[in-house]
């Protein structure tokens, strides 16, 4: 199937289906019972199983002038000490590649230089600490903000190119009435998943299977046998049940290739599981960046000039950089614009996706500086956006597939009591408490990539799905199964879906919101090609008839599925392709946050006290996982406005908080009242289930809608985030307001 074309009439559309209800995860019960069995979970795999412990760097940039393992090789229960002296050949870096222990330079501190394999997890642990490397060492950078000025125009990610421009943006703003020019900074941040990264390598023979924690299967199976020099039809992959990843395990980490090696080399299994100060070195995080935001507009509020510079850093050799100026491409109008990208490089651990890539934290600068526009104008800030709300691609001058934000921030103004809200800062209290309303607009591209899958019908009346697409903690299983269960008519319990295993038809996995959209039209497909191969045995037309409850009928008459296939079953492939579909069109999800917040009179601390997401996402799938997804992702964005910041240690390149103690993220008490509404949509160019990308929506703008709360309450600006209790002490303090604060007599709560 090819999206080239928009998509019509669909077996899912007609009314009465299992698509759009909020069906319970089918994964569910063997969660709660313990029976879904993760990466590090899997017994008798191929023999006795030994353990490995990673040996990390504990410089940040050098090179090791000696590496002494003796005292760890002769420790109790040790069958090897691999490091870069006897590691086994492995293909060159490259992007498809993930070599380990390639040689003595070190690039990050907490780099892996040896591994240690033994009998028992703790023997390896234990001998890891005997390892004795010597360093040459040499100064490391650090910080972003002195290496900007060295940073460079990266190379187009994902096609995506790094800038942008139209029209005259200075000329522009320089002519404007109102102008806003100011310049936030968001901290690094770790995906600080449930699971963390884990491998089983087992070989038998030439051939390799690995367990393991992976996103995505299919650039996985590229990643492993590239790196090991193997045919990939002599590697397999699984991970059936993935306990979160939020991007970290989109690539092949150290865990996954150094045990294929020491399996290799030793003959039988090897488990590799990081510890979770590992797991902050070892593995990847969303970067730090600094953007500048420069809006100007008319004294109505129409903006004729946009301008969104971000910097952000990599470690050496990487190219990988923050999209944080691409929502502004397309979110709102003006005939003059400018976005860039630069990257700088530091000498600090490898930096890659996190949930929402771009959009999540070129939101919390983008819609933070609409407030401020919209303060600049004494103008609302939903009337500003409204005004400047595009008719087609702002930048690509191409039609938008559909585009419902508007009525998003509209239908969240009336649910939330936005009409109360006092535009004054610091005019209302709740005791003790300074309270105030904030909102942000939300969008989020909807990609969709190549992908395949198979449906099997039994004898007995029951379809299996099989595809190499993941379940993360999505609802992917539910998902799947209910877009074969309304095309083939089926009940959802006479539907089992099978993940995880590159055994299957490959998909492109859990990431980028594209994975029920690419997976799902896959499945579609191979139905369709199903009901045609149904309704030939039944010498009736497929294009009229209906399937429903196990039969197929046209014409007045009715066959059973289960008597069509027979005894030995039928099967049906599928793919999907995206074409050229998203150059036609311009594709995205939106949505709109509001968010009330107190905010301490004496200490400063800030307190989330009601949120809400309106969103509009094609058609949606399953009502309970999408608003599972929402609010998962605007309690995301409540970590990134309020807690969240991977602290470095400048002097030595490393990360201070490598912890889940230490790393802070909300916790229940942090997250009161929060509530997402999905509208109604359909998009027929998205996908043949006319369904967008959800899972990354709900963290767009979600932390501006807090900052923006923040100042409503305070009337303090904070442009650093997260923003914590001392920055708004601070900023009362520059203010000179703290005596103000205190004798002002309280003002009634709204409403």
């Amino acid at each position: 199937m090819n999206m080239n074309n928009p998509v019509g009439q669909t077996p899912l559309d007609q009314a009465g289906g299992v698509i759009g209800k909020p069906l319970d995860r089918v994964d569910g019960p063997l969660k709660v019972a313990g029976a879904a069995t993760y990466a590090a979970e899997y017994k008798d795999v191929g023999g006795k199983t030994s353990y490995g412990f990673l040996v990390q760097a504990t410089i940040a940039t050098g090179r090791m002038s000696a590496i002494d393992t003796t005292a760890a090789e002769k420790a109790p229960g040790v069958l090897l000490v691999m490091t870069h002296q006897n590691v086994p050949a492995q293909g060159p870096k490259t992007s498809t590649s993930a070599p380990q222990l390639a040689s003595d330079k070190i690039l990050f501190f907490g780099q892996p230089i040896a591994l240690v394999v033994a009998e028992t997890f703790e023997q390896a642990r234990a001998a890891a600490f005997m390892v004795k490397p010597t360093y040459d060492a040499k100064p490391g950078t650090f910080d972003l903000a002195a290496g900007r000025s060295d940073a460079v125009v990266p190379k187009p990610n994902n096609g995506s190119k790094p800038d942008s421009a139209l029209g005259d943006f200075a000329g522009a703003f320089g002519e404007a009435a109102v102008t806003v020019d100011v310049t936030y900074t968001t901290p690094p941040q770790a995906h600080a998943m449930m699971e963390p990264h884990a491998t089983i390598a087992v070989w038998n023979g030439d051939q390799l299977t690995l367990y393991t924690a992976n996103q995505m299967l299919s650039r996985g199976l590229e990643t492993v046998s590239s790196t090991l020099n193997m045919s990939k039809d002599k590697v397999r992959l699984l991970s059936r049940y993935v306990g979160g990843g939020f991007g970290a395990k989109l690539q092949v980490q150290s865990d996954a290739i150094l045990a294929a090696l020491a399996a290799k080399m030793l003959d039988r299994p090897v488990k590799l599981v990081l510890t979770r100060p590992q797991v902050f070195h070892v593995t990847t995080h969303r970067t730090d960046t600094i953007q500048r935001l420069r809006l100007g507009a008319k004294a109505d509020g129409t903006m004729v000039a946009i301008g969104h510079e971000s910097w952000s850093n990599n470690t050496p050799g990487e190219g990988f950089y923050e999209t944080a100026a691409n929502a502004t491409r397309s979110i709102y109008a003006a005939p003059n614009r400018m976005t860039a990208h630069r990257l700088a490089t530091l000498d600090l651990p490898v930096s890659a996706s996190m949930r929402a890539p771009g959009e999540a934290v070129g939101l919390l600068a983008l819609e933070c500086a609409m407030d401020e526009l919209a303060v600049a104008l004494k103008m609302d800030p939903i009337a500003l956006r409204i005004i400047n709300e595009p008719t087609e691609d702002p930048e690509k001058k191409i039609p938008f597939s559909s585009r419902s934000l508007v009525p998003c921030m509209q239908k969240g103004a009336d649910l939330f009591g936005w009409s109360k809200r006092n535009v004054t800062p610091a005019s209302v209290r709740d005791g003790h408490w300074l309270v105030g309303m904030g909102m942000s607009a939300a969008i989020r591209g909807n990609p969709m990539l190549p992908a395949k899958a198979r449906v099997l019908l039994d004898h007995d009346g029951v379809a299996t799905v099989q595809t190499s697409m993941t379940d993360i903690g999505t609802g992917s299983y539910t998902i799947l199964g209910q877009i074969a269960a309304d095309m083939l008519g089926l009940p959802i319990d006479k539907v089992r879906v099978e993940l995880g295993d590159t055994a299957f038809p490959a998909a492109p996995g859990s990431g980028g919101s594209f994975g029920a959209n690419s997976a799902g039209a896959a499945v579609y497909d191979a139905c369709e090609t199903m009901r045609n191969l149904l309704a030939q045995r039944a010498k009736l037309d497929a294009s009229t008839a209906v399937f429903s409850g196990g039969t197929i009928q046209a014409g007045g008459q009715s066959q059973t599925l289960a008597d069509l296939v027979g005894p030995t079953g039928l099967v049906a492939d599928g793919a999907a392709d995206p074409g050229d579909s998203r150059k036609k069109y311009s594709q995205d999800s939106y949505g709109a946050h509001f968010a009330e917040v107190g905010v301490d009179m004496d200490t400063g601390e800030i307190r989330l006290r009601r949120m809400l997401g309106v969103f509009t996402a094609g058609r949606i799938l399953n009502a309970k996982t999408a608003r599972s997804q929402a609010i998962g992702g605007m309690t995301f964005g409540v970590g990134a406005a309020l807690v969240e910041d991977l602290v470095i240690d400048k002097r030595y390149g490393t990360f201070m908080n490598n912890n889940l103690a230490e790393y802070h993220v909300p916790v229940h008490a942090d997250i009161p009242q929060i509530e997402a509404v999905f509208l109604p949509e359909l998009d027929d160019k998205s996908s043949p289930m006319k369904s967008k990308g959800i899972g990354e929506l709900g963290i767009c703008g979600a932390g501006a809608a807090i900052a923006n709360a923040v100042f409503n309450a305070t009337g303090i600006r904070i442009r650093d985030y997260p923003l914590t209790l001392d920055k708004v002490l601070a900023g009362w303090d520059a203010d000179d307001k703290v005596q103000q604060r205190s004798s002002t007599s309280p003002a009634l709560m709204p409403g």
